[in-house]
This record gives C-alpha cells, structure tokens and sequence, in this order.
C-alpha cells in the first residue's frame, strides 16, 4: 500500500508554520511609528499612508528552493523572473501599482557570469512589472550559502514598493455568496510547493529523473519545465481595475486554495467552491510519479500546496463578471470562471469528479 506523501514529509511543517506565523503580532508594537496615519490591514499584509488619500504597499519575497533547481541545471538567466513575479504579483493585491524593485542576492560566491545571469532575469521580470530596479545588494557569503554546482551556491529576494489611492484599494469586503471567482493561467509550477516536488520529481533529491530526461506527457526536459518562470499578472490586473470594480485579488501561491480563507477576515461568513481546473500535465506528473516510487500524493494536497494550473484569482460582482472577462481577454492572459463564492464557510473543490474540503 502506498505512503501518503505531503508537504509535511518533504520537510516543510505546515503546522509549525502557522505557529511561527502567530509571532507577526509582535510587529503591531511598531505601527504607531507611522507617519501620516494608521497601517492599514488587509486580507494579504498590510499597507501604510504617506500622505492624506495615498498609501504604499511594500512586500519583500524570494523564490525559496527554486535557486536549486536552477543549480541543477546550471541555468540561472530565468530565476530573477521568479523573485520579481513573486514581489510584484503580491503587491498588486491590494490593488496597487508597482512603482519600483530592489534585488537581494546571497551567494556562495559572485561570479561576473553568474551575476549576469542572475540580474538578466530581474531585468526582464522588471520590465514586464513596468518598473525600474533601483537599488541591491549582493553578498558573498560562503560560509552560510552553499550550492550544488560549484561555488553556485545563491539565495535570492526581492523587494517591490507599489503606490495607491484610498478610493482605489481592494480590501476583500462585501464579498457576498454567487460572486464568481476569476482564475488566471499559471506557467505551472511558478515559485511553490518546489520542496514537493524536487524530492518526487530529480534523482538529486531522491526522485525518478534526471533533469534532461522527458517524461511521458511532457514536450520538454523535465528541468527546464519545472524551471519555467512564474507568470507576472501586474498588467492584466491594473488593466481591469482601471475598467471594473475589483473586490479581492489573491495571488495563489504557498497554501494555494486554502489561501482564499484569508478574505473572511474582510468579508465574514463566506466560503469558496472551485470547479473548473485544466492544470498543466507537470501536476498528473507530479501524483504518477510519486505512485510509482510507492507513495500516495492526495488531489487533497495537491490543492493545498500547488497552484494546479491558476496562478492569481480574482473576485468580482456578479454583475460585473461579462465586463471583467472582456477586459482580461484584451491582456493576452488565459482566464476563465473557476469558481464562486458560497455561504458555506468552507473551501470546496470538485475535480476529476470528486469533491473534497480543503482545511
């Protein structure tokens, strides 16, 4: 009988996560410090005024276990994208623009060819953002980074600072049952639930291929399909928040479809049903593969740890949704209705015929 295989078995404790996550009160100590009034909280982080209507949205996020991949593969020129998309695509929750980007690279040591690589693929992801990178800082740092190429060792992060009006700001309120939910096209992969997958996916962690090899139900390596870059959503969504009113945009990331639970602090007594998934084949991979080295990877998981083939979600009045999808269609994203909003509290998911509770 297959093991169930989660998240927790490849190491990363979801429980002790939430725990940890717990401690962020601590922080609250330091938002009277503001200058020009109160910090705002919304359903994903928090935004500060700087002035009487405008207000900052400042995130800080990196790529996490992807860097590894990238060293397996010895192809660093794609990352950067990685660590931008990550940055900006949670600053454009809250509805706003992103205005610029600073880069934080840790590494083994800073090669000139490396170094290239690395800020090629934050200059592209910075470009598509349309925003400049305006300061960064990389670090040699040998005795805390190691890699797994040859002084490769890297860790990278990314900081976006994005600017909005009061009037203008998603807050996730007055979400109310029979709102359809808006799903944007992932890339596949993007930037979560890598720790998962490398130990299922590369020899080098313990799992079935090597990083050239082409699966069957794949058209590519099966390195550089887990290396494709995280889709950035920064034009499409400030495109249709110019043109339709916006109620919550959630970037669909670590925690996945559990991460919707964030908008019933704004909008209390709702919940979330999601029906409609053609996911990239990289995810059927994923559950095959772990079945074939004798372990069980539940569609249950899948869903709390991966973004299964939608990369950003969006929340709009039902009055709305023919206007929505007229707009995104200009963008060149895929986009389609992949669920709506209930008042059953819960966070449901019917795939494959099977309905199941996320918690």
């Amino acid at each position: 009988m297959s093991k169930s295989y989660t998240y927790d078995d490849a190491g990363v404790n979801r429980k002790q996560r939430v725990e940890s996550k717990k401690q962020l009160c601590i922080l609250q100590e330091t938002y009277a410090q503001s200058l020009f009034g109160s910090v705002l909280k919304l359903p994903y982080g928090n935004i500060f005024q700087t002035g009487q209507s405008q207000y900052l949205d400042l995130v800080i996020e990196g790529v996490g276990t992807k860097v590894l991949i990238a060293q397996l593969l010895q192809k660093y020129d794609t990352i950067g994208v990685d660590a931008v998309a990550m940055a900006v695509n949670d600053v454009i929750r809250s509805g706003a623009k992103p205005l610029a980007i600073a880069d934080n690279i840790h590494a083994q040591e800073s090669n000139p060819a490396l170094v290239r690589d690395w800020l090629s693929g934050v200059a592209k992801g910075a470009i598509e953002s349309g925003c400049p990178v305006t300061g960064g800082e990389i670090g040699d740092v040998a005795e805390i980074i190691k890699g797994i190429s040859q002084n490769a060792g890297f860790d990278m992060v990314i900081a976006s600072v994005g600017m909005i009006d009061k009037e203008d700001i998603i807050t996730g309120e007055n979400i109310v049952s029979g709102d359809p939910i808006i799903g944007l096209a992932s890339s596949g992969l993007h930037s979560n639930g890598i720790t998962l997958a490398r130990k299922i996916l590369f020899k080098q962690w313990g799992g079935k291929f090597e990083p050239t090899d082409i699966p069957n139900g794949l058209n590519r390596e099966i390195g550089l399909e887990a290396l494709e870059p995280t889709k950035i959503y920064v034009k499409p969504l400030l495109k249709l928040a110019s043109k339709v009113k916006i109620k919550a945009a959630v970037h669909i990331t670590g925690d996945a479809y559990t991460k919707f639970n964030n908008l019933t602090r704004a909008s209390p007594g709702i919940g979330f049903k999601f029906d409609h998934f053609h996911p990239q084949p990289v995810f059927a991979l994923l559950q095959k593969t772990a079945a074939e080295l004798g372990y069980c990877i539940s569609d249950e998981e899948m869903f709390k740890t991966f973004n299964m083939g939608w990369g950003f979600g969006i929340i709009v009045d039902k009055a709305d949704l023919d206007s929505a999808m007229n707009v995104l269609c200009q963008t060149g994203v895929e986009t389609d209705v992949i669920g709506e909003i209930t008042d059953k509290q819960t966070v449901e998911v019917v795939y494959n015929g099977k309905r199941m509770f996320l918690s």
